[in-house]
């Protein structure tokens, strides 16, 4: 492990709190290191990755002996010294051919492991179509079931999701998405439906009863055409490269690490003063950040209501007769005594 330095002046003072925790994380950088054996098809591998993980990638030239499963010293003390929290370590050997290893790092110490192999493989330059341009945040296809319901699945997805994903962005320009990345399948066995439903059940691991199908990685770059609508019309052209790859080892992470690796920042004291915390009642945040509240109203009396002065809203001549009717006969004689006063006053003008 590294010791810890104190900054000796401000250039130090802020290359240390560039690496200190953010409520909105950088691009994740990844490290590729190669084996003691690294075959042809593993070195090219890693260097298409690469090429789509650019800017936010370092390569390790020389060869090393490192070994993720049995001592995961080294890739510590590599990630401290370059600020990384992704490793990709291609080795081949006889029993483990054309093995890509996928780490994933917490405060500078590892928290998962996916050690997949490379089957079916063809370059970018297998392809003779535009590529991407680098650094572009792509599109991220996962199509199956399984990466939702298996635990392996799960781990992959996640994984990769952390190793193309760039940079946090807050809106997304229809110019700006040049390529995509499809994720896909190879068929469900149904033994596979069956173990599942087995798992869940009983909750006993059920890795030896599967065949686990292949995982396919293909790249295509976004064509936006013109459609005579305001939505253009979409057209996938196949960019490379194509990867067919099957799961192997992998590491689990600790309930502990994981519990903090996931756990969010607390809330400012701004925020809590404007009404997002405890303070105020009836007030929440939901999980995509907004804020939602709830409103107490008595009970509203509508008979007391004021409503527009309209025709419609007057009452009815019918409503009149009625009224005059129920007064009775006094009112009748009443109405005849000026009626009598009023041809009197005529007949003297």
């Amino acid at each position: 492990m590294l010791r810890t330095v104190k900054p000796k002046n401000a250039r130090s003072k802020r290359a240390l709190q560039a690496r200190e925790p953010k409520e909105v994380e950088d691009p994740r950088v990844a490290i590729f290191v190669k084996g003691t054996h690294a075959g042809e098809k593993v070195t090219a591998v890693m260097k298409e990755l690469m090429a789509l993980k650019r800017p936010h990638a370092i390569s390790f030239s020389k060869k090393n002996a490192v070994r993720p499963f049995e001592d995961a010293t080294s890739l510590e003390f590599w990630a401290q010294k370059n600020d990384a929290s992704l490793f990709v370590v291609g080795q081949s050997t006889k029993k483990r051919p054309d093995g890509l290893t996928f780490v994933r790092m917490y405060d500078h110490r590892v928290l998962d492991m996916c050690e997949v192999g490379v089957e079916g493989w063809k370059s970018m330059a297998d392809f003779k179509t535009p590529k991407a341009t680098p650094g572009h945040k792509p599109l991220l296809h996962f199509a199956s079931e399984l990466f939702d319901t298996h635990p392996r699945f799960i781990q992959l997805k996640s994984m990769l999701m952390d190793f193309f994903n760039g940079e946090v962005i807050d809106a997304i320009h229809l110019a700006g998405l040049e390529h995509v990345i499809s994720i896909s399948l190879g068929p469900t066995p149904p033994s596979l439906n069956a173990a599942m439903s087995t798992l869940q059940a009983t909750g006993a691991p059920n890795e030896d009863l599967l065949s686990l199908p292949k995982v396919h990685v293909r790249s295509y770059m976004i064509r936006l055409l013109a459609s005579g609508t305001r939505v253009p019309r979409v057209e996938l052209t196949p960019m490379g490269p194509s990867l067919d790859l099957t799961l192997r080892r992998h590491t689990d992470a600790d309930p502990e690490m994981w519990k903090q690796a996931m756990k969010r920042p607390k809330l400012r004291k701004q925020d809590v003063e404007k009404g997002v915390g405890k303070k105020r009642k009836n007030l929440d945040v939901d999980e995509m950040g907004d804020l939602r509240g709830r409103i107490h109203v008595g009970k509203q009396d509508l008979g007391k209501l004021q409503t527009r002065k309209m025709k419609g809203l007057k009452p009815g001549r019918e409503e009149a007769v009625g009224d005059d009717e129920n007064e009775g006969e006094s009112g009748r004689d009443s109405e005849g005594e000026d009626e009598g006063r009023s041809r009197k006053k005529r007949r003297e003008v």
